[in-house]
């Protein structure tokens, strides 16, 4: 589909569909039964032709310091790998409960969309250069139910932007 759903599940959601229509960037979107992990998003993968970013809600150990880290789906996370491309100390994955108040989702809806909730700039948005490399950027609408798939310039250039998240963007191996 190419359209907005007709009931949004999340106050996040229906922030993602309002923003990508007033900032006009065209997408596709499947519904789906509950998907979580990234095995769970091989059968969307097919289905809309791309494939789905793995996206990491960190933090250091005070939980004072956050990093929205995109990344592709086959690479597993080293944290001191992460931490040296930055120059930080080690940080670990951020609590449930923090990511529910920071990023407005439950564990396996992580979305880069959740920066439009981040109004004191908190949260430092990382992404894998293999990423940048993609065509398609595909993700969570904010929900394990429904998944997205987007020219990836576009999240970067056009939404990124809008929302006053500029990048890091950083090579992992």
């Amino acid at each position: 589909m190419n359209t907005k759903p007709t009931v949004f599940n999340t106050e996040l959601q229906n922030l993602v569909y309002t923003t990508l229509d007033k900032l006009e960037i065209p997408f596709e979107r499947v519904d789906t039964d509950e998907a979580i992990s990234m095995d769970d998003c091989v059968l969307i993968n097919q289905k809309m032709n791309m494939k789905m970013v793995k996206t990491l809600f960190l933090c250091n150990r005070q939980q004072t310091e956050f990093y929205l880290f995109i990344t592709t789906a086959h690479k597993s996370f080293k944290s001191k790998e992460f931490s040296k491309a930055l120059n930080i100390s080690r940080i670990s994955f951020t609590p449930a409960e923090l990511l529910q108040e920071k990023l407005g989702t439950k564990i396996g809806a992580a979305t880069i969309f959740s920066v439009l909730l981040d109004v004191k700039n908190e949260i430092q948005v990382v992404i894998d250069e293999e990423v940048i490399s993609e065509d398609f950027y595909g993700c969570s609408d904010g929900t394990t139910t429904g998944y997205m798939k987007i020219s990836t310039k576009l999240i970067i250039n056009n939404f990124l932007n809008y929302a006053m998240h500029i990048p890091t963007i950083i090579q992992i191996q």
